[in-house]
């Protein structure tokens, strides 16, 4: 990784990363909405939970950033159980009830943040799973979800649009 001063800053992000069963459920659930024409599905490969949005970072700080994060972590279940859709035409999936561990995690890295001074865009915690954007008439299916993700870390991600993410660093 390029560290010298003239080198582009990373797009990072604090997320849950989903793994492969976890993936093929979230994205049979996307292939049961009904999408508008212009509606843009994330694609499997970029299913996540951000947690924090850092935005640009410059890369002299990212291993200094990278190592921060470390901290305790307490493994939970996450169950999506809930289709939405927010304003903005952004189509998701949700959960009913926050787990605590979510909650205290999500808190626990706040704080890191602004230790750091690297200010996220995600306050509050709102957790979900992006399933398209420019879906404000899509339609969820009948039936709710019903996804359990068994959740045993978190990492930091680098997004390159359009390349794929690049996991930076895997917690705990």
């Amino acid at each position: 990784m390029d560290t010298s001063e003239n080198a582009e800053p990373l797009r990072l992000f604090v997320g849950l990363w989903p793994d492969d069963a976890v993936r093929d459920a979230v994205c049979a659930h996307q292939q049961r909405w009904t999408w508008p024409s212009r509606a843009v599905k994330v694609r499997r490969d970029k299913l996540h939970l951000t947690l924090h949005f850092l935005g640009a970072v410059p890369p002299d700080r990212v291993a200094g950033l990278a190592e921060a994060l470390y901290g305790p972590f307490d493994p939970f279940e996450l169950h999506l159980d809930r289709a939405d859709i927010f304003r903005g035409g952004i189509a998701v999936l949700r959960t009913r009830s926050v787990p605590e561990a979510l909650t205290a995690l999500h808190q626990r890295l706040h704080r890191t943040l602004d230790a750091l001074q690297m200010p996220s865009a995600r306050a509050g915690l709102v957790p979900h799973v992006t399933l398209a954007r420019k879906a404000q008439e899509a339609l969820p299916p009948p039936e709710p979800p019903d996804i359990r993700w068994h959740v045993s870390g978190y990492v930091l991600v680098q997004s390159r649009p359009p390349a794929p993410y690049r996991i930076v660093n895997e917690y705990p």
